[in-house]
């Protein structure tokens, strides 16, 4: 969940959309896992897809969230820079030295780290505590480009920690999370959720305020720490379709979403539209954040405490990320112009 508030979520994107131009299709594009003979006449759009295999990061494409000037932290984003950033979920806060780039991947690291120079300020978030920051750090990549609708798909292996390892979006009032990984639990009756897929479409405008019209927590059959996996999430205007490793693992339709928010947001009248949020543009993010609620780690060691023994001690677990691409449809793609 991202239980921030409408301005923090606001601040992230431009005030002017930055919509992804048309990519053209050409031989040797990638397909989609789960439409290998690309039936679906998806075109790969590279203004908002990744490799992560150049020897940087493409810095037009992605803003690296709380990269050190003078030795601290910025939040400062380059597109609208008059906006607040969120800083991340304490007591964990973005930094931008939280990352590398190694053997074709991008690599999201979260850290102990008390000597941070950490945000003083304490938030009150929408639900829950307010919490200082403080011992954790994370990272957060957010895309320049807008798109709406299409075929996401990553691939990626979550951090075997007390630590979410994220794929979502912000658009103009709306969330989706395409996933939020939570890798390690100590508990063991929540052991089960180390398999869990939770993802969500969020509703930011008042009166719901961050919470899900529709979410979905669903067992994987596997670990989501224990290897890479791709996941896939098809979203047109008559809803969605979510794949993991090639197969169809669940499926909505946005009537199902109307009826679904209806019956679950008690603070919403009998002529809210649950599905009408789904339909605007969105950015890409990818980030670690704490899950207080969950469970966090309270200390180095219990941060690294399922890495093998040659990671041990380095103060670190790490979100693996091979890819990022999108597809979408020609007459889906008019609307990125």
């Amino acid at each position: 969940m991202r239980f921030i508030a409408t301005a923090l979520a606001s601040a992230t994107y431009c005030s002017a959309w930055a919509l992804a131009p048309v990519a053209s299709a050409g031989e040797g594009d990638f397909l989609p896992l789960s439409d290998p003979n690309n039936q679906g006449q998806w075109i790969y759009n590279g203004e908002v897809s990744d490799e992560f295999d150049e020897p940087a990061v493409d810095e037009d494409k992605w803003y690296i969230v709380g990269k050190f000037e003078d030795g601290k932290p910025f939040y400062r984003h380059p597109d609208n820079p008059n906006k607040r950033v969120w800083k991340g979920r304490a007591p964990s806060q973005f930094s931008g030295r939280n990352y590398r780039l190694e053997d074709g991947k991008l690599i999201l690291e979260t850290r102990w780290e008390p000597d941070f120079p950490f945000e003083k300020t304490i938030h009150q978030p929408h639900h829950g505590p307010a919490l200082p920051y403080e011992n954790l750090t994370t990272a957060c990549f957010i895309g320049r480009r807008a798109f709406q609708y299409g075929y996401i798909e990553i691939k990626s292996k979550a951090a075997d920690a007390e630590i979410s390892s994220a794929f979502w979006s912000l658009g103009n009032g709306l969330e989706i999370d395409f996933f939020e990984l939570f890798g390690a639990y100590d508990e063991p009756h929540k052991k089960q959720n180390e398999r869990q897929l939770w993802w969500s479409i969020r509703d930011w405008e008042r009166p719901v305020l961050g919470k899900p019209v529709y979410t979905e927590k669903k067992d994987l059959g596997f670990r989501v720490a224990d290897d890479f996996h791709v996941y896939g999430f098809e979203w047109n205007e008559h809803g969605v379709k979510y794949f993991v490793d090639g197969e169809l693992f669940s499926e909505v339709s946005a009537d199902q979403v109307r009826a679904w928010a209806l019956k679950n947001r008690p603070e919403v009248d009998e002529g809210y539209d649950g599905w009408e949020v789904a339909m605007a543009p969105v950015y890409l993010w990818i980030d670690q954040e704490a899950f207080p609620w969950a469970s966090l780690p309270e200390s180095q060691e219990d941060l690294e405490k399922n890495e093998p023994p040659h990671k041990q001690g380095d103060g670190k677990v790490e979100f693996e990320v091979e890819y990022v691409r999108v597809w979408q449809t020609r007459e889906q793609m008019k609307g990125n112009r």
